[in-house]
């Protein structure tokens, strides 16, 4: 399937933009929590202080970092979801992953959970690339996605609660790492679940300049 990201912007902007007010009123799962106390701990004890949530969706995360001591930005490409994010005091931007106008090194950490898994295998690489340019060096990435096990592939996804149906790219847990590796070192990664609700998380660190390709984080 060789789809674009440009191909599906649309498609994901509508889909969000028609469930916003619907997605704010969800609470979230525990796991989900850990995974955001987790990453929050990390950035303390590394002194971090400037965040971007990319896929900030209605901003309940950046709120959260907002409130843990981070100076947030939050992005998203729906203008409905970043709306609700600035009703909760967020600096909100309507932008999407390709388009992330900040200056080179403008911030210590990016978050983007169950975001990056709308963007096709053909694009992931460029989009890397620009979050590894917004990050300083050393910054921090949490990148959280579902997918491995049995969920690959790309396409809507069938008994999708959104319309219009939204496009997916699972990843299996050895191709998502490759990715990662062109452009960060992995700090860590562990699957939370199972099935169709396996979720895969990385924690990544931008290398200094000179560094190859493939190295792993010593320190955490």
């Amino acid at each position: 399937m060789n789809v674009r990201y440009n191909d599906v912007i649309g498609s994901l902007r509508a889909a969000y933009d028609g469930s916003a007010e619907r997605r704010d009123g969800s609470g979230k799962t525990a796991w989900k929590l850990a995974e955001r106390e987790g990453f929050l701990s990390r950035l303390q004890r590394h002194e971090c202080k400037r965040l971007l949530e990319i896929g900030a969706g209605t901003g309940q995360d950046s709120a959260y970092f907002q409130e843990n001591g981070m100076e947030v930005v939050a992005a998203d490409l729906s203008p409905a979801m970043v709306a609700l994010c600035r009703e909760k005091g967020l600096d909100a931007r309507v932008m999407d992953f390709l388009s992330l106008d900040f200056a080179p090194g403008s911030f210590d950490a990016v978050y983007a959970l169950n975001c990056l898994l709308h963007v096709p295998n053909s694009d992931l690489p460029a989009v890397l690339d620009e979050i590894r340019r917004l990050l300083r060096p050393g910054g921090l990435f949490f990148l959280g996605v579902y997918g491995g096990g049995n969920l690959t592939g790309e396409g809507p996804f069938e008994g999708d609660d959104h319309q219009p149906p939204r496009f997916f790219s699972f990843r299996s847990d050895e191709e998502l790492q490759e990715y990662a590796r062109r452009n960060f070192q992995i700090v860590d990664f562990h699957a939370v679940g199972s099935d169709e609700f396996r979720f895969q998380s990385l924690t990544l660190r931008r290398r200094p300049g000179g560094e190859t390709n493939g190295r792993h984080a010593t320190d955490d």
